[in-house]
């Protein structure tokens, strides 16, 4: 009896490992998908925060009267002090290298704020995002080919309604390579080869299989590890797992939607447990953006606080506690309270605060 048992006591234990390995392949490729989300969200955040940035400056910068006044005159010296004044100042105060070019309405380089040797130079054979100029009159922020891949952030410049050219802020991935090693991911940003011949100041970079290095701060150490990636495998997967390390990869699009490369996450093993919380929804967030993520949560529950109150009485009780990127906000709505209040009502509102005076000198 013993004997005809043991056979299916094999079978049910088999069936049971199977399963448990099943679940347990399952499990951590719902894990691994998981994080490549929110490494995707993250990534996703981080050049939107940059894209804003470059625009906001490039729309100051097209405002400068000093500025459109050597693009107007043809006078290219006097641009290149301009920009590398402003760019200089700004380097000195927050440690930030912009870069700023100026191009004419024909797309040749005007002026640049990191030197002024290819004053003249035509873009437009490097450059087919310009195009989107010929029928339009916003600016344009994006990642594009050209002699190098980057984010452009272009806005074009008028006086009296004439164009005269454009200002545009170049931005590489440094500070998102940065913001990767910081929680132990190492991020490589990677261009399809066939946008060599345009991109002549990235010839000589690092090559892995059919692709470009096109960032500059990456980790070094991982480029062997590159080297033995069966890259349609990990494109059609977008996950893989190599030696001792998770690879993840996202495809690089252009502002028309063309894809132009891989952005590539290599994660250790080790460091899989820090990031996988799914039930978690805020674990992921808060390893990687505890400041960001406060910050949100602050200026929402402090929108949430000023608009909630129904009179100016509620509303001065969190006066001294509103940061200063919702002051105009919680001034226009005082103004509006205000406005409800008879002059009795204001001076008797008046009369129930605390004044308390500084008086400087000495008791006598």
């Amino acid at each position: 009896m013993l004997k005809k048992a043991l056979p299916i006591f094999l079978v049910i234990i088999a069936i049971i490992v199977y399963i448990l390995l099943s679940l347990r392949y399952s499990i951590d490729k719902q894990n691994i998908s998981y994080i490549l989300d929110k490494f995707v969200l993250a990534l996703e955040s981080e050049i939107k925060n940059d894209k804003m940035d470059a625009l906001k400056m490039a729309i100051a910068l097209s405002k400068n009267g000093a500025l459109v006044d050597t693009l107007e005159n043809e006078d290219e010296d006097l641009g290149y002090k301009i920009l590398s004044g402003i760019t200089q100042e700004i380097k000195n105060y927050t440690q930030k290298d912009i870069k700023v070019q100026v191009l004419t309405r024909d797309y040749h380089i005007f002026a640049r704020s990191w030197d002024d040797i290819y004053t003249g130079m035509p873009l437009e054979d490097f450059r087919s995002d310009l195009q989107y100029f010929s029928s339009h009159n916003t600016p344009r922020t994006s990642i594009e080919t050209g002699r190098m891949l980057s984010i452009k952030t272009t806005v074009p410049v008028y006086r009296d309604k004439t164009l005269l050219g454009f200002v545009e802020i170049i931005s590489f991935f440094d500070s998102i390579t940065s913001f990767f090693k910081k929680i132990g991911v190492d991020l490589y940003v990677l261009m399809d080869d066939k946008y060599y011949d345009i991109a002549v100041f990235m010839q000589n970079n690092e090559t892995v299989d059919k692709y470009i290095m096109a960032n500059r701060n990456y980790n070094h150490n991982n480029i062997d590890l590159l080297r033995k990636i069966d890259f349609k495998e990990l494109k059609v997967n977008r996950a893989i797992t190599l030696d001792d390390d998770y690879v993840f990869c996202e495809n690089i699009k252009n502002g028309n939607s063309e894809s132009i490369g891989l952005f590539v996450f290599v994660l250790t093993k080790r460091y899989l447990e820090y990031f996988k919380e799914e039930n978690d929804e805020t674990s992921f967030f808060i390893n990687f953006t505890k400041k960001a993520l406060y910050d949100v949560v602050r200026d929402e529950q402090n929108d949430v606080r000023v608009k909630e109150f129904e009179d100016i009485k509620s509303l001065m009780t969190i006066k001294d506690e509103m940061p200063v990127n919702m002051q105009n906000e919680y001034i226009k709505l005082g103004y509006e309270k205000l406005n409800e209040y008879t002059k009795e009502e204001l001076i008797e509102l008046i009369l129930e605060q605390k004044i308390i005076k500084k008086v400087d000198g000495k008791i006598k």
